[in-house]
């Protein structure tokens, strides 16, 4: 219920704040970089900079400050050890089934009491079944956006010192209490002057003290285990700086507003997908606001079946878009549980947090790309050199050993479904083979694999047979036959011409996954495929479809001349010869290819065959048509001088009278 204000003294209109002609993400970069230019002083715990994580700063201040950090492993401690005595009591007692649910709320009070860093662990397993019961799901889903709120003084406090006046003057009308808390902040829903319903985020008071204080033990653990433990390879301080890093940035209100408006700008264009409007006269670095949305979280299947709502689908799109996320543009949202994620009332997957986003770079985009295609295609031994590219491994490891162990691991993924083989059971896997193999984790990867465990947590409650590689793939055969850069295309090159053949099979994968994503444009897929093959860098692609087209055309030709020749003998009264081997196999196989390719393209959406004719004067038109024609015609020239002169040679040795040669009589009809 909202409350109608009348406003007590004269109305403040909120502050305008200057908003240019930069895009968002232009902005950022530029916040970011300022922010990174400045000095802290580490004697003072009020230098600390919301947005701003500065590992050197946190750990001069808490090195002089041992007492804190001790009293907070001490707590800790001691919170985590009495709900483990607890769990034993009830296992020595027979008592876990009938203690779980106070257990799980025992669970939920201590991370809520530990504050917002476990918090954000809470969170994530909130989203897992298959690694704890309904029972504790229920319990920490309560950590998404049902913890205890924080007094509304403060709350009208921050709203004054950020925007410039108290909410009952600033707004038409504001909740009396906060519709949802969450781990950084509570929200309240209000009404601006000029009609539009928000959410109004409020932040909670006092959090760099504790997340800076966690931070500090988190991280010096990390630095703790680097040294200590020498099979630990992985970059642990620097998986460390990465999560609190952007922590801190989640923090800064105002970068959340224009995270949210990069994300609408990169993304926004999905139909399935809705992203809030930021009001900007109202927002600061500790209050947000933004539209207000209604929907229902993608976990309440009841009530999203009630409404009509497919939560297979939508998870679907969820699984899209956070692929075009990593994939595309590489701005991705960290944290998508059920608390950040809504079905509309439309159908539509609304997000609402842009606190945690994070980024990755191009060559690691389409390292991930090629890893997925090695992994789909099952080659283990480019996914060992994929490994590399992602950083996982140094560029002096001797793949041989891994590439059998990959295999093992990696062998059955398309066969099982998210609830049989999921990242967690991958991981744990991976995890094993690191000890054995110099494998060690990148930084950038910790916050995809929190957000893709995340998000596969939520497809595994809303159908355990979810396949999230099946349902990645289309897109990601999609960029294979579309993109135009150079990585994409040396893949595809190497997916559809390894080992000096080409791979008809692999074709028929890509076109069949392709044609099940969403935005995928057939006639754009064939123009640039065309535009590719007769560019410079499409040189190797093109020399090898020549080979291709010279030996059909060759077989094609023989098994003609094959078959012709057999209907004449039979004619006269000769036994039919015996197909040579090669001609039996390209009619048999290299047909049924062309046959399933051809129906593959019928079933394609945006699929006309006068589309080809459309083609023509455009590959006319190539100044590398007539250059492939001459090579072509070429070729066939010399297979066919090949196939004469060495039928010379054999008849020539059949005029030895020591000797006769019945298989150069045989070969002469199949001569080209």
């Amino acid at each position: 219920m909202l409350t109608n204000i009348v406003p007590m003294s004269p109305t403040a209109a909120p502050p305008k704040r200057d908003r240019t002609s930069l895009t968002p993400e232009e902005i950022i970069t530029i916040d970011a970089r300022e922010t990174n230019n400045k000095t802290l002083d580490p004697e003072s715990l009020s230098a600390f900079e919301i947005g701003h994580y500065d590992s050197d700063f946190i750990m001069a201040y808490y090195k002089k400050r041992p007492f804190s950090v001790i009293g907070r492993i001490f707590n800790i401690l001691w919170c985590f050890l009495s709900f483990i005595f607890g769990l034993w009591w009830d296992k020595l007692w027979g008592s876990i089934a009938r203690n779980e649910r106070n257990r799980a709320t025992q669970l939920r009070n201590i991370i809520t009491r530990l504050g917002p860093t476990y918090i954000k662990v809470g969170q994530a397993l909130s989203t897992r079944p298959d690694l704890i019961s309904a029972v504790y799901m229920q319990e920490l889903a309560q950590l998404q956006d049902q913890l205890p709120p924080f007094p509304n003084e403060l709350a009208y406090q921050f709203i004054e010192e950020e925007l410039g006046d108290r909410p009952e003057y600033i707004y038409a009308e504001f909740s009396p209490q906060p519709v949802a808390a969450a781990s950084l902040g509570q929200v309240y829903k209000g009404k601006l002057k000029t009609g539009e319903t928000v959410a109004i985020k409020v932040q909670r008071p006092d959090l760099i003290g504790n997340i800076s204080l966690d931070v500090y033990i988190m991280r010096s653990l990390a630095i703790w285990a680097k040294k200590n433990i020498k099979r630990l390879r992985s970059d642990v301080v620097g998986i460390a700086d990465e999560f609190a890093g952007r922590i801190f940035e989640e923090m800064d209100y105002e970068l959340e507003g224009r995270n949210a408006e990069l994300f609408a700008e990169l993304y926004g264009y999905l139909p399935e997908i809705y992203i809030p409007k930021i009001y900007w006269n109202y927002t600061g670095r500790r209050v947000l606001t933004m539209e207000w949305i209604e929907g229902t979280k993608l976990t309440n299947l009841e009530e999203i079946q009630a409404r009509g709502i497919d939560a297979t689908h939508l998870v679907e799109v969820g699984v899209g878009c956070s692929l075009r996320q990593l994939l595309e543009h590489g701005f991705f949202h960290a944290d998508p549980h059920p608390g950040n994620l809504l079905a509309t009332r439309d159908g539509k997957l609304a997000y609402l947090d842009f606190g945690m986003m994070s980024r990755i770079e191009p060559y690691q985009r389409y390292g991930l790309i090629e890893a997925v295609v090695h992994l789909v295609n099952r080659d283990f031994e480019s996914l060992a050199e994929d490994y590399i590219k992602l950083e996982f491994l140094s560029e002096d490891t001797d793949l041989r050993p891994i590439i059998p162990a990959l295999e093992n691991v990696f062998g059955n993924a398309l066969g099982a479904s998210v609830a049989e083989l999921n990242f967690k059971s991958i991981t744990d896997q991976m995890s094993e083979m690191m000890y054995e193999f110099p494998f060690r984790v990148p930084a950038y990867y910790a916050l995809i694999i929190r957000s893709l465990v995340t998000l596969e947590g939520i497809a595994i409650g809303v159908n355990p047979n979810f396949k999230v590689l099946s349902k990645a793939y289309p897109y990601i055969a999609k960029r294979l036959l579309t993109d135009t850069s150079v990585e994409l295309r040396s893949s595809l090159r190497d997916l559809l011409f390894k080992g000096g053949s080409f791979r008809w099979n692999r074709l028929e994968n890509l076109l069949r996954n392709a044609r099940d994503s969403q935005d995928y444009d057939f006639e754009f897929a064939v123009s640039q495929a065309l535009d590719f093959i007769f560019s410079e860098r499409g040189d190797f692609i093109r020399i090898k479809l020549v080979d291709e087209i010279v030996q059909a055309i060759d077989l094609y030709g023989r098994k003609t001349l094959f078959d012709f020749s057999t209907v004449l003998r039979q004619k006269i009264g000769m036994s039919a010869l015996k197909m040579p081997a090669d001609l039996h196999n390209i009619s048999q196989d290299n047909l049924a290819h062309i046959q399933n390719i051809w129906q593959i393209l019928q079933e394609t959406k945006g699929f006309d065959p006068m589309t080809f004719l459309g083609f023509v004067p455009k590959i006319l038109a190539k100044s590398k048509t007539q250059e492939v024609g001459y090579q072509i015609a070429n070729g066939l020239v010399q297979k066919v001088a090949a196939r004469l002169i060495r039928n010379i040679l054999l008849e020539t040795d059949c005029d030895r009278p020591d000797s006769v040669n019945w298989n150069a009589a045989k070969s002469l009809p199949s001569a080209g």
